[in-house]
């Protein structure tokens, strides 16, 4: 299942903000669960689930009028309760919009991607924030079980090749078609990049050289443009004993080069120790590639994945920085962020270990 946690009774009659806010929310997706299913459609087991500091996730289910039991999952910007019962919504500007991460998803799936279905959405107004809510699939999402635990075994053996397939399904979408989206090129990211690094006044000579070793070989990173997911990688994958069932977490898609993800699969750290298997911890770069010609994304050279794995490390490398100091110099200190934050000794290593 997607998360998991002890269910809130939505019937609860206690005086507290927190029970105050689950019953509206559960008020909210009742209204909104009889529109889509039909007058009579019940909500139960509305659940908080941990994760995804930029917004938040539910857990429910929907009895619909004929009996049906649907599970789902709704994803929507953080909000703060007011003593009257209203709103404000903390649109994040982390991500995409949570409407454009719903209905990328409706596109991957028409493109034969893995992904949850998406039946409804919620819009913004003085009760909710904006959202959408997905299928809530079976399978497990955590890399570090699908790494060790013999339940996966079998689809181990076939990750590589499946998450080739879809991704080269999901490059495949017409970017006509694709909503709204950022767009960045291998040069705009670099510079991005070497603005968090010099901006934290401090010295990085591992990543530095990393910097350069991007720049001097750019013409590895190849130019098409396509949709990219943004966080393809083993922690944002549904998978079952049978294999890959869903890709998750769609909120940093963007315009750019499709190799970005390819290359963001095999970077160290979502290999959770299982470092002699180079895709995800699991799997081969062969069966990677196998599996992306399969799905029509074309043959891709070991060396151009390669330079995207190189890429991908660096961008962690920053995006951990980044963390460190919103945590010690912004205006909230994070638990969240200072873990992330003392990893970028460990990426800094990785680097080095990967360009030695």
């Amino acid at each position: 299942m997607v998360g998991g946690c002890s269910s809130v009774d939505p019937a609860v009659t206690g005086t507290g903000a927190r029970d105050d806010a689950v019953r509206q929310l559960h008020a909210v997706l009742t209204d909104k669960a009889a529109e889509v299913y039909g007058s009579g459609a019940t909500v139960q087991d509305l659940t908080r689930l941990s994760g995804g500091a930029s917004r938040e996730t539910w857990s429910f289910d929907v009895i619909t009028p004929a009996g049906a039991h649907l599970p789902l999952i709704l994803k929507r910007d953080p909000v703060i309760h007011r003593a009257d019962g209203s709103i404000v919504s903390e649109e994040t500007r982390l991500g995409v919009q949570r409407a454009t991460e719903g209905r990328l998803m409706e596109l991957a799936a028409e493109a034969g991607v893995p992904v949850p279905e998406v039946p409804f959405y919620l819009a913004k107004d003085r009760r909710t924030s904006a959202g959408f809510i997905m299928q809530r699939l079976q399978g497990e999402a955590l890399g570090r079980r699908l790494l060790r635990e013999d339940a996966y075994a079998e689809a181990r053996r076939k990750l590589a090749f499946q998450c080739g397939h879809a991704a080269a399904r999901l490059h495949g979408i017409a970017v006509a078609g694709l909503p709204e989206l950022k767009s960045m090129n291998v040069s705009q990211a670099l510079d991005h990049g070497r603005e968090i690094m010099e901006s934290s006044g401090h010295p990085y000579p591992g990543f530095e050289y990393g910097f350069r070793w991007l720049e001097e070989r750019q013409e590895l990173a190849g130019d098409r443009h396509t949709l990219v997911h943004g966080d393809f990688r083993n922690g944002n994958f549904l998978v079952g004993a049978d294999g890959l069932r869903g890709v998750l977490d769609w909120e940093s898609a963007h315009i750019g080069n499709p190799l970005n993800d390819l290359g963001w699969i095999c970077v160290r750290s979502w290999r959770y120790g299982h470092f002699k298997k180079p895709v995800g911890g699991f799997g081969e770069i062969s069966d990677l590639q196998a599996g992306y010609e399969a799905g029509g994304g074309g043959r891709v050279g070991a060396e151009a994945i390669r330079y995207w794995e190189v890429f991908g490390t660096v961008h962690w490398g920053m995006l951990c920085i980044f963390m460190a100091f919103s945590h010690l110099d912004g205006p909230h200190a994070s638990f969240e962020k200072a873990v992330i934050g003392r990893r970028t000794a460990e990426t800094e290593y990785d680097l080095m270990q990967l360009l030695d």
